[in-house]
């Protein structure tokens, strides 16, 4: 064994102790000490994008998405809107539509509005915030049968046994898919593929590669709400997990990396500092980074080749006129 792995299996070992002793009050914030301190433990340094989304993170998203830099979210929005019908005519009757990573209900109610789901079952890592766009989902739509799961949908979790035998729709709009590395991607819709079941479908929004200029200005608004985001994994560490960061120490950046067709989201610590987390300290350097999120920009034969790579087919693709954003309907290769 090398001298540098020895030193990270004792500094990891350590971490380990500290986790032990900490009494975390559940499964999930267990998870996210322990992601935080292996991630802070790397050189470079990072942090899980998964861990944006406590219930202020949401909110925050959400108003991300009502921002005029912020073209995705109002470009996939027409989208649906405009071939909701042509949609329709693609999924079955009375299925159940299951979402990956569900925020607010904007998206989801215009494919209800146009499809006849049986059934809608929202999964998100953020429980409170699940819970409150589910309650208001049920009120507009009385007669659909809704089954929140608060779970993290990048990992295996069961359906609930209401949808069991109902044909499976999966939706996960919004690009998140480009917040993936590629291979993660596949991972993704492999595990995808495999909990929606035999004959699945699946409604899927990607990010088209454009004009630099764009980019970067949806990702760097004037308003300063991206930072607030990007700041608020932050907050949570402070908040549930003990740490200590000074967060007027921090700046966002979001760069766009050419060569790897994505913009990276970052963190950059103003001046030398220490923050501790769970009785471990992690020491920073003026200008170094906390890498926070990527989000890949895809061709559309790229993202073909992505699927097919995971045991889908691209049944249709649909764009707006400018090629800013496209959603596809893919369906499981048998």
């Amino acid at each position: 064994m090398r001298a540098g792995q020895r030193v990270q299996e004792s500094i990891m070992n350590v971490h380990a102790s500290a986790l032990a002793e900490a009494h975390l009050p559940d499964e999930q914030t267990t998870a996210f000490a322990r992601e935080a301190i292996e991630d802070l433990s790397q050189q470079p340094k990072k942090l899980s994008p998964k861990y944006f989304y406590d219930a202020t993170g949401s909110e925050l998203f959400e108003a991300i998405t009502r921002l005029p830099e912020y073209y995705p979210t109002r470009t996939e929005l027409a989208i649906l809107r405009e071939r909701g019908s042509e949609i329709a005519k693609i999924i079955p009757e009375h299925a159940a539509l299951v979402e990956f990573g569900a925020g607010a209900t904007t998206k989801v109610r215009l494919l209800l509005n146009h499809c006849k789901f049986a059934a809608y079952v929202p999964v998100d890592i953020s429980g409170d915030f699940l819970t409150a766009q589910a309650n208001g989902l049920k009120r507009d739509f009385p007669t659909l049968g809704i089954y929140p799961v608060a779970a993290d949908f990048t990992t295996p979790f069961e359906l609930p046994r209401s949808v069991a035998s109902m044909p499976k729709v999966g939706f996960f709009p919004g690009s998140t898919i480009g917040n993936f590395e590629p291979h993660e991607a596949q991972a993704f819709l492999k595990s995808a593929r495999a909990i929606l079941g035999r004959g699945a479908q699946m409604i899927i929004g990607a990010d088209l590669e454009k004009d630099e200029r764009v980019l970067f200005d949806a990702y760097n608004d004037a308003a300063g709400v991206t930072a607030r985001f990007n700041l608020n994994v932050l907050v949570r560490i402070n908040r549930e997990l003990g740490g200590n960061f000074d967060l007027s120490a921090f700046t966002h950046r979001a760069i766009y990396n050419r060569e790897r067709h994505r913009i990276e989201m970052h963190l950059i610590s103003k001046k030398s500092q220490t923050v501790r987390l769970l009785g471990t300290s992690f020491s920073f350097r003026p200008g170094e980074s906390i890498h926070t999120e990527n989000s890949y920009k895809y061709s559309l034969e790229r993202f073909a080749a992505l699927a097919q790579g995971a045991g889908w087919r691209v049944r249709e693709s649909w764009t707006d006129a400018a090629r800013m954003f496209s959603v596809h309907a893919l369906e499981a290769a048998e």
